[in-house]
């Protein structure tokens, strides 16, 4: 059997709107991927541990502010 599509999904910086990601985690659920979310307010540091430790296959940012910047 396949393994499944592993995604670690992920808000970095300030941004505290979450309801686009977790339409998208849905999506993935249902199309049968497997989605690891993070939640809100996750560092570059903690995005890469977490998809590391996970094994992930796929990192997915959702960014919807301008008020910061970040090179990733």
């Amino acid at each position: 059997m396949k393994r499944k599509i592993r995604i670690v999904m992920a808000k970095p910086g300030l941004d505290g709107h979450d309801r686009g990601i977790k339409v998208l985690a849905a999506a993935y659920r249902d199309a049968g991927m497997e989605v690891i979310y993070l939640g809100l307010r996750q560092t570059p540091e903690m995005i890469v541990s977490a998809a590391l430790q996970e094994d992930a296959d796929v990192i997915v940012l959702i960014m919807h502010t301008t008020q910061y910047s970040l090179v990733l």
